[in-house]
């Protein structure tokens, strides 16, 4: 089956993760799963942190809490920093899947709107671009 999950998060917007983080979480169970979750924000502070440091603390405790909620006992986070999150968001999950060597990658997405038609959300890309198998929640 997969060997490992990838989760990406956004620490902003955790109330509209809910599906996916439990999703992840139950077939990390079902199939005894390392899940490794990754975040990505820029190096200037922010409304989540204001250190690149304090960052990775957040995605740190946020790793521990989605184990102690779903009863994970593999669980591993990834903070990665990026001038710009909103243009090189894509590419440094890209880079981040490869470099967790997960196989399967499940992640948020939300309901598509106008520009979506036009331009392909975070998600669509990945899926798109990814040599791993992707499983998007809406």
């Amino acid at each position: 089956m997969y060997s490992k999950i990838m989760v990406p998060v956004d620490l902003a917007h955790i109330e509209r993760l809910e599906k996916a983080l439990s999703t992840a979480a139950d077939l990390a169970k079902l199939y005894n799963l390392p899940v490794r979750y990754i975040g990505v924000s820029a190096s200037a502070p922010s409304k989540i942190a204001h250190t690149p440091e304090e960052f990775s603390q957040k995605m740190k405790a946020f790793g521990q809490s989605q184990a102690e909620k779903y009863g994970l006992t593999d669980v591993t986070t990834a903070a990665y920093i990026s001038h710009d999150p909103a243009v090189d968001l894509d590419d440094t999950l890209l880079k981040a899947a490869h470099d967790s060597g997960a196989d399967l990658v499940v992640m948020a997405s939300h309901v598509p709107g106008l520009a979506e038609h036009i331009f392909a959300s975070n998600a669509g890309y990945f899926a798109s671009y990814s040599d791993v198998s992707v499983l998007v929640v809406r």
